[in-house]
């Protein structure tokens, strides 16, 4: 099913012209990456995902999510699970890991001391806690935790909901390599059992083999669309980044470095 389709638009952020001509089109099944350098329009196209921007009305254009042109944000969150770094700043260092899950059942950010969670919901927020490995830090305090496991609750958050898409932005941005190869490992797996996940990134090398299509973006257009291994090349890749690249691939993960390396 196609959860976002956009055509031909231009996005403004402000007086600045974000996206131009943008055309793109998402289905729920698989994963797909979105790779670009600064500047090519990535957080401008998870603010159309998250529905905090709108195209520029124009009678050429069209933007669609989950079939709709008009839609609610109350929706939307439930059925799309985004996950940022910057949400980890919102919480408040004696808040305990579960509540922070479960406060998004909420739309919040903590304080769950005058709220009432249902059975089912409190069911909901453990079953995705235990999907990303955290379920053991329910009394721990967030502010004690480490950049990794804040990362697997803040996906977590997401997950209590049950969204049909997730979508995930640079999602191993300020953590540790060993943190990062957990995160990876566990998020592998969620591909592996079947979940819609979108990954933004600005690293080639971080997109895990389950991964099948890759979106490049480049000044805030599509620069190139399609299969991993068609998109990731060294032609394509050194455009992209002006800079010559070489690529070699190893057991689906696509190494990059400099041509002169």
């Amino acid at each position: 099913m196609t959860f976002f389709e956009i055509r031909h638009a231009r996005v403004w952020r402000g007086d600045t012209l974000a996206l131009e001509d943008f055309s793109l089109s998402l289905q729920t099944g698989g994963g797909t990456a979105v790779l670009g350098p600064n500047g090519a329009g990535k957080s401008t196209f998870l603010k159309l995902l998250t529905g905090e921007v709108r195209p520029e009305a124009r009678e050429e254009s069209s933007c669609r999510l989950f079939g709709e042109d008009l839609w609610s944000l109350e929706e939307l969150r439930h059925r799309i699970g985004i996950v940022m770094p910057e949400e980890v700043s919102r919480f408040e260092d004696f808040e305990t890991a579960g509540n922070a899950v479960l406060s998004s059942l909420r739309g919040a950010y903590g304080r769950t001391r005058d709220m009432r969670f249902s059975r089912r919901e409190k069911q909901a927020a453990l079953e995705a806690m235990e999907a990303m490995g955290v379920a053991d830090l329910q009394e721990r305090a967030f502010g004690g935790l480490s950049s990794g496991e804040r990362r697997r609750l803040l996906i977590a958050r997401a997950l209590a909901h049950q969204p049909e898409v997730l979508v995930l932005d640079e999602p191993s941005t300020a953590l540790d390599f060993p943190a990062s190869l957990h995160l990876g490992h566990t998020l592998r797996g969620l591909l592996r059992q079947g979940r819609s996940l979108v990954w933004v990134t600005h690293h080639p090398g971080e997109i895990p083999p389950e991964i099948g299509r890759v979106v490049l973006l480049r000044n805030g257009r599509v620069f190139a669309d399609g299969p991993k291994r068609e998109i990731l090349t060294d032609r394509i890749l050194s455009e992209l980044f002006d800079v010559a690249l070489k690529v070699r691939w190893a057991a689906g993960w696509c190494e990059v470095r400099h041509a002169g390396v």
